[in-house]
Order: C-alpha cells, then sequence, then structure tokens
C-alpha cells in the first residue's frame, strides 16, 4: 500500500519561511577531546512559496551520520552541504547550532587539589549563498568584588582604629599586629558576588579547529577571579588575595573582555555581557559591549 504524503500537498496558506527544522536532538559529540552529549537545533530555510513542508528526516539522518565525531568546523559544513542538497529545490539557506556543557578538571590555586567544572557552550555555523558562517560562544563563571564596597570597608576600619587607639599612643608592631588579626579591628568587609560573563566570537570560516578551551582560559585569565573547585584553606586564602587584587565593578570586567577579544586572531566580529549577580542588591549589574575584530579592520 502506498503510504499518502501530505507534505507534497498545496499548502493552504502560500509564502516563504526564513527557517523551518528541528530544536534540541541529543547528540554525542566529541569537543576537544571530550565525550559530551549535545543538543542540536538545524533548520533550512523554505524559499518555495508554494511547497508546503521540508524533508525533516532528512536533517535529522544528516545529522546522526556525525554522532560521537569531533565536531570540527568542517565536519559542520559538510553536514549543512547534505542537509541543501536533500532541498536543492526549495532551500538556500541551512544552519546549525550546538549546545552544551564541556566538562574541564581545573587545579586548586595553591594546593594539589583538583576538581571538575562545567561550562556552557554554543558552536553556531550556516551555510548560505554568501558562504561559510561560524560563531564561538561560551559562558565563564568569575567572582567579582565592588570597589565602592571596599573602600567604604577600609574607611570603616580606619574608623575604628582612631576609637581604639589615641592618636599620641605609642603603638608597638605586636599591638597593631593583633588589631589587624582581630575581628573588632576589621570591622567590615567588601561585598563580592558570583559573576558570570557570556562571550562570542564570530570566527573565520577557514579555521580548522574551535578556540574554545582557548577562549574560557584566556578569560579567566583576564578576569582574574575564576571559580574554584575542590579548595584547602591555602587555596581560600589566595582566593581572597585573587579578589583583593582584582575589584571589578561591570563595567571594567566588560573592558577587560573588550581588550581581549578585539584582537582575537581569525576572529571577525565579537560580543560579550558581563553579568555581577549583586549581593548587596535584588538586581544584577551588567554591561555589555560588540564591535569589530582586529583581523576584520586590517
Amino acid at each position: 500500500m502506498d503510504l499518502i504524503d501530505v507534505a507534497r500537498h498545496q499548502p493552504e496558506w502560500g509564502g516563504v519561511l526564513a527557517q523551518v527544522g528541528m530544536d534540541k536532538i541529543a547528540l554525542p559529540v566529541v569537543l576537544e577531546g571530550q565525550s559530551i552529549v549535545a543538543n542540536v537545533d538545524i533548520g533550512v530555510s523554505l524559499d518555495d512559496a508554494e511547497q508546503r513542508g521540508i524533508h525533516m528526516s532528512r536533517l535529522y539522518q544528516s545529522i546522526q551520520a556525525v554522532a560521537g565525531m569531533e565536531l570540527t568546523p568542517e565536519v559542520l559544513k559538510q553536514v549543512l552541504s547534505q542537509c541543501l542538497q536533500a532541498h536543492e529545490t526549495i532551500s538556500s539557506k541551512a544552519s546549525i547550532r550546538i549546545s552544551g556543557e564541556i566538562p574541564l578538571e581545573r587545579s586548586a590555586l595553591i594546593s594539589d587539589f583538583k576538581g571538575w567544572k562545567t561550562y556552557p557552550f554554543e558552536l553556531s555555523a550556516q551555510l548560505d549563498e554568501q558562504g561559510y558562517h561560524l560563531a564561538l560562544g561560551c559562558h565563564i563563571g568569575y567572582s567579582s568584588t565592588c570597589p565602592c564596597s571596599a573602600a567604604l570597608a577600609r574607611q570603616l576600619i580606619q574608623a575604628r582604629f582612631e576609637k581604639d587607639f589615641d592618636q599620641d599612643e605609642g603603638l608597638s608592631f605586636e599591638q597593631v599586629h593583633q588589631w589587624l588579626g582581630a575581628t573588632s579591628g576589621i570591622v567590615a568587609t567588601p561585598h563580592s558576588q558570583r559573576s558570570d560573563a557570556h562571550v562570542q566570537l564570530q570566527l573565520d570560516p577557514e579555521i580548522e579547529q574551535w578556540p574554545l578551551l582557548t577562549l574560557i582560559d584566556r578569560v579567566e585569565a583576564t578576569l582574574g577571579t575564576a571559580l574554584q573547585t575542590a579548595v584547602k584553606r591555602v587555596d581560600e586564602q589566595a582566593f581572597a588575595l585573587a579578589n583583593g587584587q582584582n575589584l571589578m565593578f561591570c563595567e571594567d570586567a566588560a573592558r577587560r573582555l573588550s581588550a581581549l577579544l578585539k584582537p582575537w586572531p581569525q576572529a571577525l566580529t565579537f560580543a560579550l555581557k558581563v553579568i555581577h549577580a549583586e549581593s548587596l542588591h535584588a538586581h544584577d549589574a551588567v554591561a555589555a559591549h560588540h564591535g569589530v575584530c582586529e583581523a576584520l579592520d586590517r
């Protein structure tokens, strides 16, 4: 018995569509040497106004063919080419988005402790009449300590010192040393919060590998206060020092990242957003920026 295919019927409402496809397809992949399960969004344009629909199963088969493989830019280009070949009379654009979380082992700041942390990422590719387009995005967590709060805390400590000691009193090193180590002396501490950096690069379509790990490492190094995993007290003290030496408003963090991303090799444009989940306020402090990379300026 021949099965009816209603997708071949004339649509009741004609018109072209920018994209038709599927979202959240589970797919095992390899990225930066890690085997993970990612979510895949894939689709093609529907350029024929009189075509009722696309061939969804052909898209699914194209992406399933690369299950378990290293998802290089070239592999994604081949997938998109297959999608367009399967819809050559009705589509001129194919796009794919791979998202998930990559686990990376991180060492403690001082001790020999290690632990695992996951980083949300997004790989995007599009093939159309203008060519091949690539983008890479990721989220990196860090700690931010408020410069204003730090200054106000220092002012309170100074005021407490004036209260506890007479100006004409001859103080010994031991007295000051003990006072600095007592909670009665250090009466205030600045507020800090867990923060998040969202960064995205539009990449040269000729790149052979995604610079995901490099991007994560350099963003963490630029901000200086990456979130930790397993720690000993010596690591926690080192983290406190790092925060004290990296006081940041959200504007400061955004400017640091802009200076990092603008000269990024083999990148065309960049975009970033930082979110400081304020411990003082019930709202977040945010800053964002985007621009053209120096590689495209030249």
